[in-house]
């Protein structure tokens, strides 16, 4: 397939147009672009950034059959690619002179993207971070669900929305969204527009946390949930998280997704008993250009 075939853009609103429609067809294994183009849409470009966001699709016999998008930080992310499209993206990129400072999609599309932008370019590659993708089946409550009930957070909750935000973060080594946290962009985190419900025990005290994305194609992504270390083992993240899943559910979500750690096996247990069924595997892998030598 040749790389021409690869049409670039840096209009959002012409890229959906054509690209839309693919966008939807698969809502649950397109999740993250689906979010991240929206909040691009509707915000529009960060005016403290000098690049920026450069989308692509691939089209064979007038159809899209894939897409790319690279944000104003450098990450790029990719809908699933044969390794023959990987690599002709890479050729084209290459030549246009992008610098990419990791890519991530699913486990194949992934791989096969950073093998051939490391001979391409000689930028090591290197895997931070795995996950498992969920989509939910039939929503399974437990048969027995802790004290308490769900609360959706309001602005009165927003310090501790943050705070449990920063911990989660900490825990899994997501050290980007701390940075924002830290210097006060909330709303340029990646939680900034989620909507938020807490689980609280019977005295009215929050234990547990899950937020929710806004529909976007039919889709809804569960994340984060986070209890903090102290109140773990009772049952509060799968009250919460079937809440969330629920409350998906009555707003007309068709699918309803949620990532993983794949080194989690407590979480992984937890959702397939309330019904989500693993769809995918993402991979991202960072890279690093070396410095050109004395001349």
């Amino acid at each position: 397939m040749l790389p021409d075939d690869w049409q670039l853009t840096e209009d959002v609103d012409d890229f959906l147009a054509r690209a839309g429609d693919f966008l939807r067809s698969r809502p649950a294994l397109h999740n993250t672009p689906l979010t991240d183009i929206e909040k691009l849409r509707t915000r529009g470009a960060d005016a403290h950034s000098a690049e920026t966001t450069v989308f692509g699709r691939l089209e064979s016999a007038g159809e899209v059959r894939a897409i790319f998008y690279r944000t104003p930080l450098g990450r790029l992310c990719l809908t699933p690619l044969s390794a023959e499209q990987a690599g002709a993206l890479a050729a084209r990129l290459a030549g246009l002179g992008h610098s990419p400072s990791n890519v991530i999609a699913d486990h194949d599309t992934a791989t096969a993207f950073a093998e051939t932008w490391q001979r391409r370019t000689g930028a090591a590659s290197v895997p931070f971070w795995r996950t498992h993708l969920y989509r939910l089946g039939k929503l399974t409550p437990p048969q027995t669900r802790p004290e308490g009930r769900g609360r959706i957070a309001s602005e009165q909750d927003h310090e501790q929305v943050v705070c449990w935000c920063r911990e989660f973060c900490v825990e899994v080594g997501e050290q980007p969204s701390i940075d924002l946290i830290d210097s006060g962009s909330w709303a340029d985190s990646r939680f900034g527009d989620r909507h938020f419900t807490f689980w609280e025990t019977s005295h009215g005290a929050p234990a547990s946390m899950a937020a929710a994305t806004s529909i976007v194609g039919g889709m809804v992504r569960v994340d984060p949930v986070y209890t903090p270390t102290h109140l773990r083992g009772h049952g509060y993240a799968g009250a919460v998280t079937v809440e969330v899943s629920r409350a998906a559910l009555a707003a007309g979500a068709t699918d309803v997704v949620l990532f993983t750690d794949p080194a989690n096996p407590t979480s992984n247990a937890l959702y397939q008993r309330l019904g989500y069924v693993h769809v995918a595997d993402f991979t991202g892998y960072r890279f690093s250009y070396g410095a050109p030598e004395a001349g």
